[in-house]
């Protein structure tokens, strides 16, 4: 267990979570190449921060997002102050009978359900942080027409349709490379269009790479999406689904999003005589932004 192999078991942790890949749409986007500062070490306090040139960033979208608490500070001396989000497990009681060794199926196997955990908060919350504030002409919202013929589903949902991605991709003419990260009902709506879409996205899910369709990288994602109210806001993370809420799909230039992954840890208290079973904790920090108000949009 990690009180004789505490090296092993970390970096096989830290491998793990930089490899999942259950959120697609993240894949080939750059981290921030600046270093991790750890702030109040080993206290409730802790941070992990990192200090960024202000070119970078376009201050007005960090200060003014809706993802909270608000991460971002600008100094004076032409630095933007970024904290990472921290992401906790709970602590888990593994026997020593599990944890015998330190080979990687027993460390894959004790610490699965924790790294899933970790990984379904992170995505969610960095597919909330991409997703515009409100709609302008530089992050547009478009509206799901359900087409020619106003297509809708069995709750009165218009449907998305191609007619709709058209209409994105003239929206979003500036945005370079572009993804659109399609929330469960818009997927099965493109899904039902057999002529246009169906084969396309069902060889996707088998591990094909993203279609491209009217100019859009298309990536599906499992996970809870932004939420926007009746007059096209973007909920605060973490919001409930309420009556005239609509969940959104993701639309983003690739080149206009930033990620940085901070420090991993675990926390370890050893088996007692009685209880035979040690107490086992995991620390991640990470956090995904957009570099300016721009490029990003939304279907809804």
């Amino acid at each position: 267990m990690p009180a004789n192999f505490p090296e092993f078991w970390l970096s096989r942790i830290i491998q793990l979570l930089n490899e999942a890949d259950v959120a697609s749409f993240l894949n080939g986007i750059s981290e921030i190449p600046v270093n991790v500062t750890t702030i109040n070490a080993g206290q409730l306090t802790e941070k992990n921060k990192i200090y960024v040139p202000e070119t970078m960033f376009e201050v007005d979208i960090l200060i003014n997002n809706t993802t909270y608490p608000i991460p971002v500070q600008l100094y004076e001396d032409g630095t933007i102050e970024i904290t990472l989000d921290k992401y906790q497990t709970k602590v888990v009681s593994l026997p020593d009978d599990q944890t015998m060794g330190a080979s990687y199926d027993i460390i894959d196997t004790a610490t699965a359900a924790m790294r899933r955990s970790i990984m379904v908060g992170k995505y969610q919350k960095a597919i909330h942080s991409i997703a515009p504030a409100a709609n302008s002409v530089a992050t547009p919202i478009l509206n799901a027409t359900g087409g020619p013929d106003a297509l809708e589903d069995e709750n009165g949902r218009l449907r998305l349709t191609y007619e709709d991605l058209v209409a994105a991709k003239k929206a979003c003419k500036n945005f370079g490379k572009k993804r659109i990260v399609l929330c469960e009902d818009h997927w099965n709506d493109l899904l039902l269009d057999r002529k246009r879409f169906g084969d396309k996205l069902v060889n996707y899910t088998t591990g094909m790479p993203a279609p491209v369709i009217a100019s859009f990288e298309l990536h599906s994602y499992d996970g809870v999406m932004p939420i926007y109210n009746s007059v096209v806001t973007k909920k605060p993370y973490g919001a409930i689904l309420e009556a005239g809420d609509k969940e959104g799909s993701v639309i983003f230039g690739v080149e206009g999003i930033a990620k940085k992954t901070g420090i991993t840890k675990q926390y370890f208290d050893p088996a007692k005589p009685r209880t035979q079973a040690n107490e086992y904790a995991l620390r991640h920090y990470s956090v995904v932004t957009p570099y300016q108000n721009k490029r990003i949009g939304a279907i809804i």
